[in-house]
């Protein structure tokens, strides 16, 4: 087919640069511009004219109009004031392709834009070159004083992108051919997720709101404090098997779940499933995606859903939604990374297996509970580019996060998508919050005892060696380090004193040090003398005793230093402190704990620490060396049976905080050398058959049957260079001690 004849490569040709002038390369704004209109052109590719031409509803727009419209973005905001003698394509356009810039006059009404049968699509696409050809010139030497104007006209054809996508499905669901637009890239339907759980935040006064660096549509600013009472997240998206259970409840056969107007709404557009479920004749659900019609995947987020619908999932649920100001605070630190258009999906995918909170960019949009309003302080810019936000807020809500059809790279923490709480055809999709006003002494409890309630009824019975450290094992744990069995304690403070300048070198000035497991802090205060440029010390611990006695003997002796202790189990910390946000981060994770975990849960920590860090930052690790077994026995059953007493603690805190009947006579404590696993295992063997009781459940233990308690790996540098190189950390450099050996390494992030 000759070029003239295939509207597709013309967009193509189009988008190429222009040859006459000479071979200066292109600037940077250039580069720019063209990269995002050749991503709007790729997204027609497997479009016909007719597809571009048609209208499903009002709310949507053809392909055609939306191809236009951006071009007239740049046509009147940047070419015909700012460059010399630029002739406009044509000048009904002006008229044909506005949206809803009042200043700028009259407007094709938005329910008639599928009338537009002319110009045709051949016509657009002369307008885009036509547009594209006069940009090359203005933005030939930069984009100079036209940088702001510059990159909200890219934030608006990408949001456009968006809209082009959520169009076209709309379209295609009306067709009873029911059209793919794309082919199917994404795997078979996973399997189950795992159950929902919340992730705790403390509130307080924060802040939210762009920063001022970088791009900002006017809406995400100014950047004010906002009092949050404690709240809890859900860690993933609503997926459409637990929507599923709420439709097979009456979930939209009950108005006491809905607001008023969302029952009415509902009731009256006969609102029975999400947009574009389908019940087969056998009773199975499928799902009109831009891949065409596909079978319902229970383990992906649930997508297509009003504001009503989320609201009373939420209801059912007996949780709410988030307000923006929530999610924000929570999102703040997150990489801004998921299921973005660059990943091919175009649909959103089963949340990937790891804790902490999860799809929070792309997959869908979330809703909230906040009404789409103006931030304290804000003023719409003066002219026709002041009604891009300011003039819509008023009934509508806010959603964050962006979708699977977002282009990668335009979403951030502070964005504020917003639609009308009836709307149903965007990519949006549920995350539920509640409120939190336990202390969080309590939710520990309450871990512990679900922790060892499940350890105790698996085939091997264990008990996480988090559950050591109340203030007795803590006490003992620092006994421990004082035998002569007992050498990485020593072996690492010595090793700590001969290389802390060294160490200190890496710090920034006014780092934050994060410590994972806080204890008496010994190694700490290495670090703290050798590194007085240190402006946070951020230790978390599960234990609150140990925890407070840390944080005041620090702020005691170190009392120009701020000192912000997290309660948490560090395993699972997902936001760092107040005090410590903003700043450069080390992390410090002595002791060679990381052996306590599986290579599985080490790999699963070292990401989780990643992320909680940020990208750039430095975690310093202990790790002990493989060395004889001799060596390593003694080191964990030692001759005065200050180990033994250690563990059996466990059993005591069991009975003392879960109601436990452990007869401590009738265990005895055992430590054993694990070479193909190259670790040492401490476990309580039972002396007897007996039964044992914890929180009113009963556990058999036949006669030396073990409660497994603690594992301890011990690594080569090497060895745990690839584990932390599959967490996403590098090696940045080691250092090793004279035998017996442990070393100490820098990751960075």
């Amino acid at each position: 087919m000759a070029q003239s004849d295939d509207p597709q490569a013309r967009l193509r040709a189009a988008a190429q640069p222009a040859r006459a002038g000479g071979p200066k390369p292109p600037s940077a704004a250039v580069h720019r511009y063209r990269a995002v209109r050749q991503a709007t052109e790729a997204l027609t590719r497997s479009l016909t004219p007719e597809d571009q031409l048609a209208q499903s509803m009002p709310d949507a727009s053809p392909t055609k109009w939306h191809l236009a419209h951006v071009t007239w973005f740049w046509e009147t905001f940047l070419l015909v004031p700012h460059l010399v003698g630029y002739k406009p394509f044509d000048p009904r356009f002006h008229y044909l392709f506005n949206s809803y810039y009042e200043a700028l006059g009259a407007r094709q009404p938005r329910p008639e834009r599928g009338l537009l049968t002319r110009p045709s699509l051949d016509d657009v696409i002369a307008y885009r070159a036509h547009v594209d050809a006069a940009m090359g010139q203005l933005l030939a030497d930069g984009s100079g004083g036209l940088a702001g104007l510059l990159d909200l006209g890219l934030a608006h054809e990408e949001q456009h992108q968006e809209l082009i996508l959520m169009d076209i499905l709309h379209l295609f669901a009306q067709s009873p051919l029911q059209p793919a637009y794309a082919p199917p890239r994404h795997p078979t339907p996973a399997g189950a997720p795992d159950p929902l759980h919340f992730v705790g935040f403390e509130g307080g006064l924060v802040e939210i709101g762009h920063s001022g660096e970088g791009f900002a549509f006017d809406n995400e600013g100014p950047r004010h404090k906002v009092w949050l009472e404690p709240f809890e997240l859900a860690d993933r998206l609503v997926t459409n098997g637990e929507w599923h259970v709420f439709m097979a409840d009456g979930g939209y056969r009950r108005p006491e779940l809905w607001l008023a107007e969302g029952w009415a709404r509902a009731q009256a557009e006969g609102w029975d499933a999400p947009l574009y479920w389908q019940p087969d004749p056998d009773g199975q659900w499928s799902a009109m995606t831009l891949h065409g019609l596909r079978p319902l995947d229970p383990a992906a987020p649930v997508s297509h859903v009003s504001f009503y619908e989320a609201e009373a999932y939420a209801t059912w649920a007996g949780a709410r939604l988030p307000t923006e100001a929530e999610w924000e605070h929570a999102a703040q630190g997150l990489t801004v990374a998921g299921n973005f258009t660059s990943s091919g999906r175009l649909a959103p995918a089963a949340p990937p297996p790891a804790t902490g909170l999860r799809q929070m960019f792309g997959d869908l949009w979330e809703w909230t509970r906040s009404a789409y309003a103006p931030y304290p302080g804000f003023h719409a810019a003066a002219g026709a580019v002041g009604e891009y936000n300011g003039k819509f807020m008023a009934g509508q809500f806010v959603l964050r996060g962006g979708a699977t059809v977002t282009p990668t790279g335009h979403a951030r923490a502070s964005y504020r998508n917003f639609f009308y709480p009836q709307q149903r055809w965007m990519f949006s999709g549920v995350r539920l919050a509640r409120d939190a006003t336990r202390d969080p002494a309590a939710a520990v409890t309450d871990e512990f005892e679900a922790d060892v309630l499940a350890g105790l009824a698996k085939p091997q019975k264990s008990v996480p060696p988090k559950y050591f450290y109340d203030a007795e094992g803590s006490r003992l744990f620092e006994a421990i380090t004082e035998l002569a069995e007992y050498y990485p304690t020593r072996t690492e403070i010595a090793l700590l004193g001969h290389i802390a300048l060294d160490v200190a070198q890496l710090i920034s000035p006014g780092a934050a040090l994060v410590e994972f497991g806080s204890g008496a802090s010994v190694k700490t205060r290495i670090l703290l003398d050798a590194a007085p440029q240190i402006g946070v010390y951020a230790p978390i611990d599960i234990s609150p005793a140990a925890l407070d006695e840390a944080a005041a003997a620090i702020r005691r002796d170190y009392p120009k230093l701020t000192v912000a202790p997290l309660l948490e189990d560090f395993t699972r910390a997902l936001t760092l402190p107040r005090a410590a946000q903003g700043r450069p981060v080390t992390g410090f994770f002595p002791g060679s704990t990381i052996g306590n975990f599986t290579p599985e849960e080490a790999r699963a920590f070292l990401a989780s620490a990643r992320g909680l860090l940020g990208e750039g930052s430095r975690l310093l690790v202990g790790i002990d060396v493989v060395k004889d077994e001799e060596v390593l026995v003694a080191a964990y059953d030692d001759a005065l049976g200050v180990t033994g007493a250690f563990n059996k603690n466990l059993l005591v805190r069991i009975n003392r905080e879960l109601e436990g009947d452990f007869d401590l006579d009738a265990f005895a404590h055992r430590a054993v050398w694990n070479a193909r696993d190259s670790r040492i295992e401490m476990h309580l063997e039972s002396l007897r058959d007996q039964r044992v009781h914890v929180a009113g459940r009963a556990f058999d233990f036949a006669l030396g049957e073990t409660l497994h308690t603690e594992n301890s790996a011990k690594f080569t540098v090497e060895r745990f260079a690839n584990l932390a190189r599959a967490a996403g950390w590098t090696l940045e450099t080691s250092w090793l001690s004279e035998e017996p050996a442990f070393a100490v390494v820098s990751l960075i992030g």
